[in-house]
C-alpha cells in the first residue's frame, strides 16, 4: 500500500484489510474480486493484483513464510528493488539499502548534487550513497529513520533544518540551497477525457458492468464508453450499450461527475437508461449494486454514482 500512498491515507485501509484478511493463507484463497474491494479507493489496482498473486506463490512454493532471501523475495509479483530492502532490512534484519523519493531528497541535499532518482544514472549513485551509509547493525531502524527523516523534517518545501540530526553533514543546509535539491521534476502533463455512463436503476441498485483493459481491469462501473473530442454522447453511448444487450431511451441528466486517474482528468456525462426489454440478470459480466455496498471493488466512478442514487438525485437535478 505505500508504495503509491501515504501513510495516513493507506492506515485506515490497511487496518480494515488485515482484518479482513489476517493471515497469508485467507489472503491466498480469497477471490480476487474480494482483494479488489478491499483495495477500492487505493487506485494503482494491479498492486492488489500482485499482492494477491505474491499471497499464492509464497503459499504454494514456500510453506507460507514469506522469503527471507534476496533473490526469492524478488522474484514475487510487483516486488522491485525498494521494496525488497524495506521489507527484507525492518522485517528480517538484512543488510540492504532502501531507496524512495524521501531517501533519496535527504541524500541529494547531503551531498549538494542535483541528483534525480528518476535518471538511472543518478538513481545508480544513489542506491551506491543509501548503501554506503547503511548501519548494517541495525538495517531496519535506520531505513526506517531515513524514510522518515525525509517524510517529516527535510520536506519538499520548507525543510526543518534546525530540528535535521543531519545538518551539520548537509551540504546544502551549508549552502543555504536547501530547496535546490534535488531538482523538481516537471509535471506530467494532464490529459482531458470525456466519458458518458448511463444509471440503470432496478429495486434501489444499480447495474455495474466488469471493466477490462489496461485501466482499472477488473473492476466494476455504470456501462459507458469513452468519447472523442466532441463526439456526440447518445449514439456513441446507445452502440456501448446495444453491445451490452441494452436497449431503452436514453434520458440525459445535467449531471457531470469530475475525477482524475493519475494523469487522467475524466468528466463523466450521467444519463438514465429507460428500458424496453428485461435486464440482465447478475452474472460475470453485470452486478446490481445498492448504495454503501463494500464487498464490490468499485471504481471511484462508480462510487459517485451510487452516491447520487443514495441522496435520490434524478435527472432533473444537479449532482
Amino acid at each position: 500500500m505505500l508504495q503509491q500512498t501515504q501513510v495516513a491515507t493507506a492506515q485506515p485501509y490497511y487496518e480494515r484489510f488485515i482484518a479482513r484478511f489476517p493471515t497469508l493463507r485467507a489472503l491466498a484463497r480469497a477471490p480476487l474480486d474480494r482483494v479488489l474491494a478491499a483495495w477500492s479507493g487505493l487506485g494503482y489496482y494491479r498492486r492488489a493484483r500482485h499482492l494477491h498473486e505474491a499471497a499464492g506463490i509464497v503459499v504454494r512454493e514456500h510453506a507460507g513464510r514469506v522469503p527471507s532471501e534476496p533473490r526469492a523475495f524478488g522474484a514475487l509479483p510487483g516486488v522491485g528493488r525498494y521494496t525488497v530492502g524495506a521489507v527484507l532490512s525492518i522485517g528480517f534484519g538484512v543488510p540492504l539499502p532502501v531507496l524512495d523519493g524521501n531517501v533519496a531528497r535527504v541524500l541529494a541535499r547531503i551531498a549538494a548534487k542535483p541528483w534525480s532518482v528518476r535518471r538511472p544514472a543518478d538513481a545508480k549513485v544513489l542506491w551506491e550513497m543509501a548503501g554506503a551509509l547503511l548501519d548494517p547493525r541495525s538495517p531496519g531502524d535506520w531505513n526506517q529513520a531515513l524514510m522518515e527523516l525525509g517524510a517529516t523534517v527535510c520536506t519538499p518545501r520548507a525543510p526543518r533544518c534546525n530540528a535535521c540530526p543531519a545538518r551539520r553533514s548537509c551540504r546544502a543546509h551549508a549552502a543555504g540551497r536547501e530547496e535546490d535539491y534535488p531538482p523538481v521534476p516537471p509535471r506530467r502533463a494532464s490529459v482531458r477525457l470525456a466519458r458518458a455512463v448511463v444509471r440503470v436503476e432496478r429495486a434501489g441498485r444499480v447495474l455495474m458492468v466488469r471493466r477490462s483493459g489496461p485501466l482499472l481491469d477488473g473492476l466494476w462501473e455504470p456501462p459507458g464508453v469513452d468519447l472523442d473530442r466532441g463526439e456526440p454522447a447518445e449514439p456513441s453511448l446507445a452502440r456501448a450499450l446495444a453491445s451490452l444487450g441494452l436497449r431503452g431511451t436514453l434520458v440525459a441528466t445535467p449531471v457531470r461527475i469530475r475525477h482524475t486517474i493519475t494523469h487522467r482528468a475524466i468528466e463523466a456525462q450521467v444519463w438514465r437508461l429507460e428500458p424496453r426489454r428485461p435486464l440482465p440478470r447478475a452474472g460475470a459480466r453485470f452486478r446490481w449494486v445498492a448504495p454503501g455496498e463494500r464487498d464490490v471493488a468499485l471504481s471511484a466512478l462508480a462510487r459517485r454514482v451510487l452516491a447520487l442514487c443514495s441522496r435520490g438525485v434524478s435527472g432533473r437535478e444537479r449532482s
